[in-house]
């Protein structure tokens, strides 16, 4: 019986800094334009879809070798080791909805979790094209303003756990971890919603009054998921210490 499942962003959630953001401001427009343009989904003027277009059209690097630098310079969030072994020894699905590329994805978990664990590790995201000259782009999961509606994979996923229940059993827990404008779309869909610190997310929260309670890291997490689970602590609770 699945008692309960994380869902989780990956870049700047799962990952210490975002992969992305990363390439675009050392190889790309450059961090000032990157937050400009962030700026305008947060007040509703542009689109995800837009500007992160924009942000990855900028990077003129092969995608082998955007991989090669984040592998040797992306780090892992400091508790999601820890927390990704108690979710397989509790059998507690981790489904990565992120509106990154495939590619990125498994190469980093690969990389950072090492190659036995990363298909324990259910993955939802864009993914990529390359062309014969080497040049690539993001392939959007879907036609949304999102490019990939967080919101709609979640329920899909939801309703597949439930499908599998057995009469009678409770349906799991649904927890999900963000920190950026891109889990916007998911932001309501999940029981328990981890919002990081400082955040664009805790922002969009705060304006579109979302309950969530805000972490660090991934042993922030953890500790609140257990206490959910043990019954120590109800989800009511831990979103009230954030009012």
């Amino acid at each position: 019986m699945v008692k309960a499942v994380i869902f989780t962003d990956f870049d700047g959630t799962v990952t210490w800094d975002d992969s992305n953001d990363y390439l675009t401001d050392r190889y790309g427009f450059g961090k000032e334009k990157r937050l400009e343009a962030f700026e305008g989904v947060i007040d509703g003027s542009k689109t995800f879809r837009e500007a992160f277009w924009q942000m990855l059209e900028s990077i003129d690097k092969p995608l082998p070798e955007c991989i090669k630098i984040l592998e040797e310079n992306i780090q892992l969030d400091p508790g999601f080791k820890q927390t990704f072994h108690w979710a397989e020894q509790n059998n507690v699905p981790i489904v990565v909805v992120s509106s990154g590329m495939r590619p990125i994805i498994q190469s980093l978990l690969t990389s950072l979790l090492g190659k036995d664990s990363i298909h324990k590790i259910r993955i939802i995201s864009n993914e990529v094209e390359i062309a014969d000259d080497h040049k690539w782009k993001i392939v959007y999961k879907d036609d949304s303003s999102f490019g990939h509606d967080k919101s709609k994979s979640i329920t899909d996923e939801k309703n597949k756990f439930e499908a599998a229940q057995k009469p009678g059993e409770d349906r799991p827990y649904y927890f999900y971890c963000g920190d950026g404008v891109s889990d916007l779309s998911a932001a309501k869909e999940c029981d328990l919603l981890f919002a990081k610190k400082g955040k664009d997310l805790i922002r969009f929260c705060r304006k579109e009054n979302v309950p969530y309670h805000e972490f660090e890291t991934f042993d922030d997490i953890l500790a609140s998921m257990k206490q959910v689970l043990s019954g120590e602590k109800t989800v009511e609770q831990l979103m009230q210490n954030d009012e």
